[in-house]
């Protein structure tokens, strides 16, 4: 082998060895690169954030975990698009993001919190108990999903007080449906929907008034001992109500002419006391 053969075989070599390192460099640089992007939309996305820009910061946090998937700051970024549509009352738009997040990130250990703000994203789009069943249905599913699943967390509490208001808008419900059929003379379906106030909304607050429709459409049907088991139940329970006072007059019927007969008689024997004063 020439000498000259030999000198071209060693500046290959080394031509080589230095091409391979300064390929290796250049993919560190690029990794580096690609971290820095994903912290720069990162904090481009609380910035906007703090303007109260959520569609542009949700654009950025979606950004930044597109960026860099791997990243333990992916999940949050992911989160956060969600909390700043949720932080503008885009409350569709974050239950999509939510959606995304919780099927993504199985075992991510903030999806109490994910659970949370999609139950609260259902439950502020409850406008009117006639409507929006979908929506008070939904957030009833999350917050129970909540108790079970994360029974000591603060979500767990805050969803125990959310379900209580969501019964009592499940009552309303009924009560507004079976008004509504009480003003068209549908007299069972209307006792149906009483029925259920008493049965699955026990602790709400119509069920004073639902006992005393029961009694009243019972007595109307002419099925009066239905109607006393109803008034008995409301007495039982309810004994100072001015609900049982009205049920007690549909059941006795000279109710108003003894409450009359008796404020004559009382206010007789106050006026004869004052008369014997004078004397």
């Amino acid at each position: 082998m020439s000498f000259v053969y030999k000198i071209f075989i060693l500046f290959f070599f080394f031509s080589f060895l230095s091409c391979a390192k300064q390929e290796e460099k250049i993919t560190i640089v690029e990794e580096k690169s690609l971290e820095m992007q994903m912290i720069e939309a990162y904090n481009a996305g609380l910035d906007e954030l703090d303007k109260n820009d959520a569609i542009y910061a949700a654009r950025k946090f979606n950004e930044a975990e597109l960026l860099y998937p791997q990243s333990v700051w992916a999940p949050r970024a992911a989160l956060m698009a969600a909390y700043a549509y949720f932080s503008q009352l885009y409350y569709s738009d974050a239950i999509i993001e939510l959606e995304k997040f919780l099927d993504k990130y199985k075992n991510h250990p903030r999806r109490d919190y994910a659970f949370y703000l999609l139950a609260l994203s259902h439950y502020n789009q409850i406008v009117d108990e006639t409507r929006d069943l979908n929506e008070i249905l939904k957030a009833k599913e999350y917050f129970n999903y909540i108790i079970k699943n994360y029974p000591n967390t603060e979500f767990a509490i805050d969803s125990e007080f959310k379900l209580e208001l969501i019964q009592e808008i499940l009552a309303s419900k009924e009560m507004y449906l079976a008004r509504y059929y009480v003003d068209r003379e549908k007299w069972i379906p209307a006792i149906n929907r009483f029925k259920t106030v008493i049965n699955d909304y026990e602790t709400s607050i119509y069920v004073e008034e639902a006992l005393h429709r029961l009694v009243e459409l019972h007595y109307k049907l002419g099925l009066i001992d239905e109607s006393k088991k109803y008034a008995a139940l409301l007495g039982y329970n309810y004994q100072s109500s001015d609900w049982y006072e009205e049920s007690y007059k549909i059941l006795n019927k000279n109710y108003v002419k003894i409450s009359k007969k008796q404020n004559k008689e009382n206010e007789e024997s106050i006026l004869q006391k004052f008369k014997d004063l004078l004397k």
